[in-house]
């Protein structure tokens, strides 16, 4: 029978319960030179030859480092679906402290007793393998940290993931930190960041290389243990061949996707996998399509595309998330997964779908997760109202937000300063700036003292305060200039606080007619943003939306046209009604009504 970590394992007496820990057969935890890679979430790739031997990655020479700084409490190894950080850290962490004890939490049901655990222990490494999956709402926090004496928290994510939450709180133009959004930056700011390369590197590939000829295996073997989990998934859908384990799959997938932090119970696939079938011939009936679905294909060394089993739950392999030709998650699964979702899984589908463009989805997740309790729910789904097109609304739900905060934790508080510069925002964006651009100033003055005159926040304040307040283009240039200077020096070239900056002097430069120089300044900003967010954020088609504009007021309208053109093909990924979609008919109604006739 295979491991809970790989294939499906049918109910049975004494299984582990999902709120558990790991535990050996003797019910105690284990020391990590007991634990076994599949018990730590590597992919097992096991072929006729077993499980393919460790390459050692240049990365490990971080992580020891880091995991022999003095006070180290958190490492968190990041790499691409795939790239080895699970192994990387597996490797790592068993030979430099084999003697520790191993806890892993099942689910992140299961974290509150995993930390418990771990704190009790005078050695012990808390393993989290994606880390995304124990953040948000009952997740993991910097206290948490705080009460582990002689624990140290090893953690491994996506890079997606990680890139996404480095740039989602701050991508925003006001981009204060906002609630638990705030909780998560300051964790992820505690860890040690060991990154893991895609690609191997030539010292990597001369390891390679001895290791094959040393086990008479193949390069294709060493590296990736067989058959690519989306080739096998693709060719699933084949007539014929296994769509209905395919859907099972990606059913799952999109799950993922959508924001459940949480292995998927045979339930929920078992009634959100028929819509995949549309127009296909299922053929197999569910229990055989999920049994091909986790199953490992060992004469190709290559496992199965969930993992998991019926008391855990599934979780469909990280690769596959980013498959390529991937559209957004569709409707169907999306309604049917929050008819289902406690008010936990609602707060992440909801922060999910915020994130990705979909406000419409976001405030019925975020409502749910409120009426249902979660108080973290609060300041987003405020903010997703606004995001719908509704500044007045948000803007009278975050008045009362920061009066009850302000009550409760004091003017001052970092929360209470959060809901007060969002109020600021939508009072802006519901028609009164002056209004806004007080409300930033006596901000401003609160804030500083309290975080600092660095802080991401306090930069994020003084830029909403230059666009709100009347000011003369020159002097509102300067301003630009100098909090763009600082932004930048204080927090790098590519951190969304200094990419807003720049959107503020494109803006500038084209509301005062500067339109060749808003033009180069607008592209230059899609670039890099797509470089940093990927091209499919929300912030990269609004900056293109902007180029656009800037093109038709400097007169070159083909290629605002052919600019427009691509931003469609993103905007598949955009909730219908989004304003960035409306924009841009906007736009192309302007460039067709203003086409000469055709002779």
């Amino acid at each position: 029978m295979v491991t809970p970590e790989y294939g499906r394992e049918p109910a049975r007496r004494g299984s582990p319960a999902p709120a558990d820990v790991w535990r050996t057969p003797g019910g105690r935890i284990p020391l990590l030179r007991e634990v076994t890679p599949g018990r730590a979430g590597v992919h097992p790739a096991e072929g006729p030859g077993g499980p393919p031997a460790y390459v050692p990655r240049d990365a490990e020479a971080l992580l020891r480092a880091a995991l022999a700084a003095p006070g180290t409490r958190f490492v968190l190894v990041v790499g691409e679906a795939r790239a080895g950080a699970t192994r990387l850290a597996y490797e790592v962490v068993r030979a430099v402290h084999p003697r520790y004890a191993f806890v892993r939490p099942l689910s992140r049901a299961a974290l509150p007793e995993a930390v418990r655990v771990a704190a009790r222990r005078r050695r012990a490494v808390l393993w989290l393998d994606g880390l995304e999956d124990h953040l948000g709402a009952g997740g993991l926090t910097a206290a948490h940290l705080d009460g582990l004496r002689g624990a140290v928290v090893v953690a491994t994510m996506r890079a997606e993931e990680y890139r996404r939450r480095q740039a989602r709180e701050a991508s925003r133009l006001t981009g204060c930190d906002r609630g638990a959004w705030r909780a998560e930056h300051e964790l992820l700011g505690r860890a040690a960041v060991v990154p893991v390369a895609r690609s191997w590197s030539p010292r990597e590939r001369r390891r390679v290389a001895a290791l094959e000829a040393g086990e008479g295996r193949g390069p294709a073997e060493v590296l990736t243990g067989g058959e690519g989990p989306v080739a096998r998934w693709t060719g699933g859908w084949t007539p014929g061949a296994q769509p209905a384990g395919a859907a099972v799959v990606g059913a799952a997938v999109d799950c993922r996707r959508a924001g459940l932090r949480r292995p998927v119970a045979r339930a929920w696939l078992r009634a959100l996998y028929p819509a995949y079938l549309a127009g296909r011939d299922g053929g197999e009936t569910f229990g055989p399509a999920l049994e091909w679905a986790c199953a490992a294909v060992h004469d190709a060394g290559a496992e199965g595309l969930l993992a998991g089993n019926d008391v855990l739950g599934y979780t469909a392999d990280g690769c596959l998330l980013d498959a390529p030709g991937l559209g957004p998650v569709p409707e169907h699964l999306w309604q049917g997964l929050l008819a289902r979702a406690g008010p936990g899984d609602a707060y992440d589908l909801g922060i999910v779908a915020r994130q990705e463009g979909r406000p419409a989805r976001a405030v019925r997740a975020l409502t749910a997760a409120r009426r249902g309790g979660v108080a973290e729910a609060e300041l987003p789904l405020a903010l997703a109202v606004g995001d719908t097109g509704r500044p007045r609304r948000a803007a009278a739900d975050l008045a009362a937000l920061t009066r009850r905060r302000e009550l409760r934790l004091g003017p001052r508080h970092p929360d209470t300063l959060a809901a007060r510069h969002q109020l600021a925002f939508f009072t802006g964006e519901a028609g009164d700036p002056r209004a806004a651009a007080r409300q930033l100033a006596r901000l401003l003055a609160d804030a500083v003292p309290v975080l600092g005159a660095d802080h991401p926040g306090v930069l994020a304040v003084r830029r909403g305060l230059i666009w709100y307040r009347p000011a003369e283009p020159a002097g509102a240039g300067r301003e630009w200039a100098a909090l763009l200077a600082d932004t930048e020096g204080r927090l790098g070239p590519d951190d969304p606080h200094t990419l807003a900056v720049r959107a503020g002097q494109a803006a500038l430069a084209a509301m005062t007619g500067r339109t060749a120089e808003a033009v180069r300044a607008w592209a230059a900003l899609t670039a890099d943003r797509a470089r940093v967010l990927g091209t499919d954020h929300p912030h990269v088609v609004h900056s293109r939306l902007e180029w656009a504009r800037a093109l038709i007021a400097d007169g070159r309208r083909r290629e605002a046209a052919e600019l427009l053109s691509v931003v469609a093909q993103a905007g598949r990924f955009l909730e219908p009604g989004h304003r960035h979609l409306r924009l841009a008919r906007e736009l192309r109604a302007g460039l067709t009504a203003a086409a000469p006739e055709p002779p």
